[in-house]
């Protein structure tokens, strides 16, 4: 199972930044940043299935394209801010990470914008007056 593998990483990560971190902080951040990344690249695959499938779900329900595109968008700067700011706080600068976060809900609040403004048009359409 795929989620074995991914624990274990993690697992093996943790323990190896723990036992080297009093020595070498530099190694044991690099340690965790490479788990993260190989963690990341097992799911890849997964994301790319589950973005297929609702690009299909998309085309069935005739929902325009550029909505489903900038949900995506929107989902992916949720996880990378998420996983920018994980890092930053591994690394043991909250503030940055702090900084990381805020930007991504920024840039998915200008992502949102023109999605908003559409179904407050639509609310509008059906109102009556």
């Amino acid at each position: 199972m795929d989620i074995i593998q991914i624990v274990g990483i993690g697992l093996i990560a943790t323990f190896l930044a723990l036992v080297v971190r009093e020595q070498k902080p530099l190694f044991a951040f690099l340690v965790t940043l490479f788990a993260g990344i190989m963690i990341f690249l097992f799911v890849i695959d997964e994301l790319v299935k589950i973005i297929q499938l609702l690009e299909g779900i998309a085309a069935d329900a005739n929902v325009h394209i550029m909505y489903l595109q900038t949900i995506l968008k929107i989902i992916g700067i949720a996880y990378i801010a998420e996983f920018g700011a994980q890092i930053a706080k591994d690394a043991g600068q909250a503030s940055m990470a702090s900084k990381i976060e805020l930007a991504g809900k920024i840039l998915i609040l200008v992502l949102a914008i023109p999605i908003i403004k559409a179904v407050i048009e639509m609310i509008l359409s059906l109102l009556p007056g």
